[in-house]
């Protein structure tokens, strides 16, 4: 920001003498010449004079007040005032923000170190490449974008969390510009929220307590989660295009895989990671507005989609009937609850929330590209808030040629049945040119006028518009681990999902994706094990299936077309199963 103040004050100089010499000239110069001066008095904002020497200097290298002369239009004084405003708002931020960042090192701390996302982006963090501002919390570094139609903005050295920022530069006349800084938690980062309240014109700081967001009482203060997997991915995944290509019209989960083709996760286990920004309904449930709790109930609905970021070349494994899987964070289970079709269901509770989804797809192949079609519902219920939405599809691309990643595409509404607002999420299809997986949102207040816009990216944050000069980030997702494209793609909240923790030792019943041999052989990277496993683990449903002895859904109740959490799960895992009868799928 400093190096930018500094090019405009040198391209406001250079404009000043060059509109000076035309006005002493008169008419001596030509319409060519005046043309050119013109062009290069608006591109000498884009470089740096190295043969240019002011008369007079500044913190950011002049004093144009000195240089602009009586004669000039109004117009160019009032540019000088607003860029002295600037100046002084930007020294006054530097300061604030230096003051912020000493009361955060000696109040917050992280459970698990801070991660970049790739090693191309490490020049973000490095202190040296950076501008210049005294902030040096490289843990919680960050870049925002807010990407329009056709255009994109990049705010650098953010807080992680819930942000409101000022965007406006105000006028002498007008109260002073405020920056509003709520932290917010995520799955990995729980800390305390706060509220920091910056005035421009006062350089003193009131620091206010926010709500803490306290964890469920299943999960023990203290887990030690790993932060890296066993193994990296053994062997080449194999030509997922010869697979289909000799399965024309059949849908992938009736498609015997090898092993190669998995990632070391069950389908139970990819519904999780669906939830890991679960902190973002508590946001929701503590809204005062119903605008508002949409809002972040959309935010929610976009961060399902950040962990299939670099997940393109692998499927997870199709679990067995009767197969389940709990994460204590959010009070999360799920069970295969069909098999043909596959279909899946979970349930996730919070403070005053309750999420119930159905999951099933079917696929179509394309020739260059598979479509994947989400179906199912899912619904949220906050207080008396019940929202309702389904998902638009997803596309691998580039399967025979190039790299192959993921689109999601389409609309996604969410409607609250109890006052019929609705927000219409538009994930838009990605270009040669300009940002690549955008979202915008459009808010609908009961009576069906728009009353909010949406912004932002799937892999990245949620953005609100709340005027012309305010918005605040909803959401932002967690930074991937730099060396994720090694461990599968997965997120830091992914590597957790199938690790044995000592609080679930003798507590998760015998249906539990963790407890999967073929799995966990993969996940530590001996290929041969797991392939003999699989095919066990497939072998023995089939073995009941002949019998008569197949598994019946125990935790879900199917209702119409959807299953709905049955309830009993958490309770019986209280009395360590006593009084249960569950059988071992494998």
């Amino acid at each position: 920001m400093g190096s930018t103040i500094k090019s405009l004050e040198i391209s406001t100089q250079n404009l000043v003498l060059e509109v000076s010499s035309l006005s002493k000239k008169g008419h001596g110069l030509g319409k060519d010449k005046t043309k050119d001066s013109i062009k290069e008095s608006r591109f000498s904002f884009f470089k740096r004079s190295s043969n240019q020497s002011p008369p007079h200097l500044s913190e950011f290298g002049l004093d144009t007040i000195a240089l602009v002369p009586d004669t000039l239009p109004p117009a160019f004084h009032r540019l000088q005032l607003a860029l002295e405003t600037l100046k002084t708002q930007h020294a006054m931020l530097l300061a604030s923000m230096q003051t912020l960042t000493e009361k955060s090192q000696s109040t917050q701390g992280s459970p698990l170190p801070a991660t970049v996302e790739e090693e191309g982006s490490s020049a973000l963090h490095d202190p040296s490449t950076r501008l210049s501002t005294p902030v040096s919390r490289l843990s919680k570094r960050a870049s925002i974008g807010t990407s329009g139609s056709g255009s994109l903005q990049e705010w650098f050295d953010a807080l992680d969390g819930a942000e409101e920022f000022v965007m406006d530069v105000p006028t002498p006349e007008e109260q002073p510009s405020r920056m509003l800084i709520d932290e917010s938690r995520s799955s990995l980062n729980q800390e305390d929220a706060s509220s920091i309240d910056t005035d421009m014109e006062n350089v003193d700081r009131e620091q206010h307590g926010a709500p803490m967001n306290v964890p469920s009482a299943l999960e023990s203060p203290q887990v030690k989660r790993r932060t890296q997997l066993p193994s990296p991915p053994v062997g080449d995944e194999g030509s997922l295009f010869a697979i289909l290509k000799k399965n024309v019209g059949k849908d992938l989960s009736t498609i015997t895989f090898p092993v190669t083709f998995n990632e070391p996760l069950t389908l139970l286990q990819r519904a999780a990671e669906e939830v890991e920004y679960h902190h973002i309904l508590d946001d929701a449930a503590r809204a005062d507005s119903s605008i508002d709790r949409i809002c972040y109930v959309a935010a929610f609905a976009v961060s399902s989609y950040t962990h299939t970021r670099h997940r393109t070349g692998r499927k997870a494994f199709n679990p067995m009937l009767g197969e389940t899987f709990e994460d204590q964070r959010m009070k999360f289970i799920a069970e295969k609850v069909r098999h043909n079709p596959l279909e899946i269901a979970y349930h996730a509770e919070g403070r005053n929330w309750e999420l119930n989804a159905t999951s099933s797809g079917r696929t179509k192949f394309w020739g260059k590209s598979l479509e994947i079609i989400p179906l199912g519902t899912t619904h949220l219920t906050i207080g008396k808030d019940h929202y309702v939405w389904n998902k638009p599809s997803s596309f691998m691309r580039n399967l025979m040629v190039g790299t192959k990643y993921l689109e999601h595409t389409g609309k996604l509404t969410i409607e609250n049945t109890r006052d019929q607002t609705r927000c219409v999420l538009d994930f838009k299809p990605n270009g040669y040119w300009g940002p690549s997986n955008v979202v915008t949102g459009i808010v609908y207040g009961p009576l069906g006028d728009i009353v909010m816009n949406l912004d932002g990216k799937w892999d990245d944050r949620m953005t609100q518009t709340l005027d012309s000069s305010h918005f605040r980030i909803l959401w932002r997702s967690t930074p991937f681990s730099k060396n994720a494209h090694e461990f599968y793609g997965f997120t830091s909240f992914g590597i957790t999902l199938n690790e044995l923790t000592d609080n679930l030792l003798g507590k998760i019943p015998p249906t539990d994706s963790r407890l999967r041999p073929d799995v966990r052989a993969l996940e530590e990277g001996d290929i041969d094990r797991a392939e003999e496993q699989k095919l066990i683990v497939e072998e023995m449903q089939r073995e009941r299936r002949r019998q008569g002895k197949d598994y019946h859904p125990r935790w879900f109740r199917q209702k119409g077309d959807e299953w709905i959490y049955a309830g009993g799960y958490w309770e019986a895992r209280d009395r360590d199963w006593k009084g249960e009868v569950i059988q071992s799928l494998w």
